[in-house]
């Protein structure tokens, strides 16, 4: 697999990373730790370098896993996690205390069996401490060596100024794919500007650029997707427009809707680098044959004329966690 370079200063990862979240969170019960640590070594072994976890998903227990799985390639990947919510329970709330963000750092390297976190991302902008603390406690961490470089996630473009300017922001992640193009308004111009790289997360529109999803699609309590506007019945009826578009382009360029939706992300921007989970290797292999479907400009016009013209129905949040987006 090729390499991108996400930001301006070195970090250079697969074109395609591994999001590891699903396999302890959010999606329903953790997976059996054996078959996520062999999931993560078979991602390894097929090319893929960039694995992101996050003290939230589990707690903890996100970070064990990937630690365990990549103890014996250290050295031939780089590892994100996350900090910012209270205890590393999202319900909890918001935390980026500069002594917090020491304690989840020295938590992590533990967890993942390392002496060095690469990107270190504030998991959520925390309005209770100045976005200028965050960046300074993470680049005290860099000059100790116990962090690489430093991430934001899902942050607005006021604090990441803000930020860049006291420590250097390698990478933002934030949702963005066929289903979630709100990036494109005003942020990416302001990445490009800053030299920082985009991690996209949800690059298959949390399962629905995939095409196996219809109005009769129920989901279980403990998937998060249940309380999700966009998730509801009348959403995934209106919203069938979408995924029609990306199965006829599949069907074009012999290949999946996954397949397509990943290559679209990937043609946007040389510093973008999607991360899709999924529990099943078949599902994997199947991701990152994304990187052989080509898109031309002519493509890509048409594609940007049709989305353009479909207008989705639904939040990407419930209300709960609405205030949970910084924008």
């Amino acid at each position: 697999m090729k390499t991108r370079e996400l930001g301006r200063a070195g970090l250079e990862v697969s074109e395609i990373g591994f999001g590891c979240m699903g396999l302890s969170f959010g999606y329903g019960p953790p997976m059996d730790r054996t078959e996520a640590v062999a999931l993560i070594r078979g991602a390894h072994e097929r090319g893929v370098t960039f694995f992101d976890t996050a003290e939230a998903y589990g707690p903890g227990l996100n970070e064990e896993v990937v630690g365990e799985a990549l103890e014996l390639v250290r050295d031939e990947v780089v590892i994100a996690t996350k900090f910012g919510f209270l205890n590393g329970v999202p319900a909890q709330g918001l935390d980026s205390r500069p002594e917090c963000i020491r304690q989840v750092a020295d938590e992590a390297l533990t967890r993942l069996r390392t002496d060095r976190i690469d990107l270190f991302y504030q998991h959520r902008v925390d309005p209770n401490v100045p976005i200028e603390d965050v960046a300074g406690t993470v680049r005290d961490l860099i000059k100790a060596g116990k962090v690489k470089h430093f991430g934001m996630s899902e942050a607005g473009i006021d604090a990441i100024r803000r930020a860049h300017a006291v420590q250097p922001v390698a990478a933002l992640q934030s949702e963005y794919s066929m289903f979630w193009r709100e990036p494109e308004n005003a942020l990416l111009p302001v990445l490009d500007e800053l030299g920082i790289g985009f991690v996209p997360f949800a690059p298959l529109g949390k399962g629905f650029l995939t095409g196996k999803m219809s109005a009769d699609t129920v989901f279980a309590k403990d998937d998060f997707r249940s309380t999700v506007p966009r998730f509801q019945a009348d959403a995934l009826k209106a919203n069938q427009a979408l995924v029609e578009l990306v199965v006829t382009l599949a069907a074009e360029k012999n290949a999946t809707p996954a397949q397509v939706a990943l290559a679209w992300l990937l043609a946007q921007r040389p510093s973008i680098v999607p991360i899709p989970g999924t529990t099943k290797l078949h599902r994997l292999e199947e991701n990152l044959g994304a990187v052989a479907v080509e898109l031309s400009e002519s493509d890509l016009a048409r594609i940007r004329a049709a989305l353009t013209a479909i207008e989705l129905v639904g939040e990407r949040y419930s209300a709960a966690n609405q205030s949970l987006v910084n924008r």
